[in-house]
């Protein structure tokens, strides 16, 4: 882990100065304060107890593993990806390095504000983007990168840095599922060195636990000193049925407990399911377009269409953001200094 990573830096600090303390909050009688009294928490917590209780369903601690996608599952991603705000940001700052860009797409319509240019270049056009503006630099400088563009940049539509975009309900899930033994993950189809500078601050998930897609990376000496550089070349994307692959391969055991949002964590959500004893397989429904955004199967972003119905068949809960959440964000309190 790189020294610019393990001392947070100040203006970073900044952006954090915020403590939620990971649904912390929740009274001994009540792990989930945030959500209403429905069927998907009584759900989750009618589980926890189950495996957690000596008996038929006890699962012991080492395989109490539970896995998270990140964007629009603890995250708010609309009305983009927080990482494609990151990128638009770099495409812009690197432009002048780049003429070509004015005339070539998907670049073009990022410096023309033509997101549809860039939706119509469809996920070639995004590793395009990513490839160009992730790449050519060490993975201190990477980590450096984000960590300055997290402790400026805001949320286009609440203000909040992005940081603050986190489901205050998903904190409390997360903490709840920790204090009883569970081992939690983010498996995303983002970053994997964009997602780790901040996981443990805002989620309490270590950087060792966090897997996402990659760029490839070599080690060499430089100027007397070892690096990690990151090439313009894609080394695994972790969606879809990649994520069952990168669970496996990362972490060696199947999860009894996934969440998702998307098609895209569909596999991720089977994989889990299938397995033999207690399993849950969670999917969070954006259906509140008053407090955050509604959308589902024709979504452009974090599409829910045949995960949603395969949910029913398959025994997943599906929490309905508007109806089983009382709150969407955290409280901005300050941090006592």
């Amino acid at each position: 882990m790189s020294k610019s990573y393990r001392l947070a830096s100040l203006s970073l600090a900044i952006v954090f100065a915020f403590s939620w303390n990971f649904g912390a909050s929740a009274s001994a009688g009540d792990p989930l304060p945030s959500w209403n009294d429905v069927e998907s928490k009584q759900a989750i917590i009618s589980f926890v107890e189950k495996v957690t209780k000596p008996g038929p369903n006890y699962v012991p601690p080492a395989e109490r593993i539970a896995t998270f996608d990140n964007d629009g599952t603890i995250l708010s991603e609309s009305p983009s990806y927080v990482q494609l705000a990151f990128v638009i940001k770099r495409v812009k700052e690197l432009a002048p390095q780049h003429p070509q860009w004015k005339d070539k797409q998907p670049f073009k319509g990022v410096l023309e504000g033509d997101m549809k240019a860039v939706a119509d270049s469809g996920e070639h056009g995004v590793v395009e983007l990513v490839m160009a503006t992730h790449s050519g630099m060490t993975a201190d400088e990477f980590t450096s990168l984000v960590e300055n563009w997290l402790a400026n940049a805001k949320h286009p539509k609440t203000g909040r840095p992005y940081t603050e975009m986190v489901y205050q309900p998903m904190l409390e899930l997360l903490a709840y599922l920790r204090a009883n033994d569970f081992r939690t993950y983010i498996v995303s189809a983002g970053g994997l060195e964009f997602m780790r500078p901040w996981t443990e601050k805002i989620y309490g998930i270590p950087p060792e636990q966090v897997i996402g897609s990659s760029i490839k990376t070599i080690y060499e000496i430089r100027d007397g000193r070892p690096v990690l550089e990151r090439l313009s070349e894609i080394n695994f994307l972790n969606d879809k049925a990649g994520k069952p692959v990168a669970i496996n391969q990362y972490i060696g055991k199947r999860p009894i407990f996934a969440a998702g949002n998307s098609d895209g964590d569909r596999e991720m959500l089977e994989w889990t399911t299938a397995g033999e004893g207690p399993r849950f397989g969670l999917i969070v429904h954006h259906t509140d377009a008053q407090r955050e955004a509604a959308y589902d199967r024709e979504s452009s972003i974090g599409r829910l269409d045949k995960a949603l119905d395969q949910a029913e068949t398959s025994g997943w809960t599906v929490v309905d953001m508007k109806n089983d959440w009382k709150v969407i964000y955290p409280k901005r309190e300050k941090a006592s200094r």
